[in-house]
């Protein structure tokens, strides 16, 4: 399989790059949505940990993607796609990028804002963007709470679509997103 993607398909590198995106993505919420209603304590701190730590390791995937993503070609939708869907599949990966740029940077910002450092796995610990601000925390909590919400939806309409064009369509839609 080639590394670089093609105009039929994705190449290993953007396969990869997706699904371990997507996988840890969905662990975190998972994480994310549980961890909220454990009582205070070793557990719930531990996950925490966690959870910061892999939101990071998203942040430094996703710009790679990035990267990766503007010095290649996109494979091409099929022609006999409608105009709307090609809309909405350029409009859900845009979405994308906006979500797993700004959830990281979010939750980054809420433990700088509760003077809490965020240590990647032990290797180093990141600067804090603000300072301690319980009103601020409050802030980027919601917002981190919200952008997760819309990340959620937005990987229910990706599955949903990509599901559609696979037993509906028939196309090769998923098939290029798949070693």
């Amino acid at each position: 399989m080639p590394l670089k993607n093609s105009n039929s398909r994705y190449g290993s590198i953007s396969m990869l790059l997706h699904w371990i995106i997507a996988i840890i993505v969905i662990c975190l919420l998972c994480l994310g949505f549980y961890m909220k209603g454990l009582p205070i304590g070793f557990q719930k701190l531990k996950y925490y940990g966690w959870h910061k730590e892999y939101g990071f390791l998203i942040l430094i995937l996703v710009t790679l993607r990035l990267i990766w993503r503007l010095n290649n070609i996109n494979p091409s939708l099929p022609m006999s796609m409608p105009a709307w869907q090609r809309f909405a599949a350029h409009a859900v990966h845009y979405a994308f990028y906006f979500f797993l740029f700004t959830m990281p940077l979010s939750g980054w910002l809420i433990s700088s804002a509760a003077g809490l450092p965020v240590s990647f796995f032990g290797l180093f610990v990141l600067p804090d963007l603000v300072a301690p601000n319980e009103n601020l925390r409050l802030l980027f909590q919601q917002i981190h709470f919200w952008l997760g919400w819309g990340l959620v939806i937005t990987i229910i309409g990706h599955t949903g679509a990509a599901l559609q064009h696979h037993f509906i369509h028939k196309d090769d839609i998923l098939k290029r997103m798949l070693p």
